[in-house]
């Protein structure tokens, strides 16, 4: 193996892990693939400092980026600058982490600006009223829609008595174990 075709084949391997990135959406986007690849980076907090969004600087982004740039850089650099092959190794491992940081610096202050963690109270259910979506009953379980933080959600619920409620229904959730709502109408709670 020549060094032009390493640098080729990094090239292609990143393009190639950067387009299904892309495509599938790290499995929500409109392509899902079915298996699944694990790489374990052993002790990533030790070589890559963490930003305040909580992103580490090594990431299936930026090794991706670093692979494009990294193989990019050197094929070119091998192919027509004529230099030594160390030389050549150095300026395309430099082009790597350039290209890798540009990708952690616009995924960091642009993409997740704005994330944070929820909160167990932001995200807690009880007291919450919605509509049954569908009925509860006896022994049965339904599924109700609520608004939590301006986002439309559903979930499992159960009539906390065991009667049974129909559709379109408002209830309370009175509390929320397993998974399971257990909600009361809401003409029928009482303060």
């Amino acid at each position: 193996m020549t060094w032009s075709l390493f640098y080729l084949c990094c090239f292609f391997a990143g393009l190639v892990l950067c387009f299904l990135a892309a495509l599938t959406g790290g499995g929500h986007g409109p392509v899902h693939l079915h298996g699944h690849m694990r790489i374990h980076v052993p002790s990533t907090r030790t070589i890559a400092s963490h930003h305040p969004t909580g992103a580490s600087a090594v990431n299936g982004f930026t090794l991706t980026a670093f692979l494009c740039w990294f193989g990019g850089a050197g094929y070119l650099l091998q192919r027509h600058a004529g230099m030594l092959a160390w030389i050549t190794l150095l300026v395309a491992t430099l082009s790597g982490v350039v290209g890798a940081s540009l990708i952690f610096w616009f995924l960091s202050k642009v993409l997740l600006r704005h994330e944070r963690v929820l909160t167990a109270e932001e995200t807690a259910i009880a007291g919450d009223v919605g509509r049954v979506s569908d009925p509860l009953g006896e022994g049965r379980t339904g599924a109700i829609l609520y608004s939590q933080l301006g986002v439309r959600r559903s979930s499992p619920a159960r009539s906390a008595d065991g009667t049974r409620i129909g559709r379109d229904a408002e209830v309370v959730v009175l509390r929320y174990e397993k998974g399971i709502a257990y909600v009361q109408p809401w003409n029928e709670f009482e303060l």
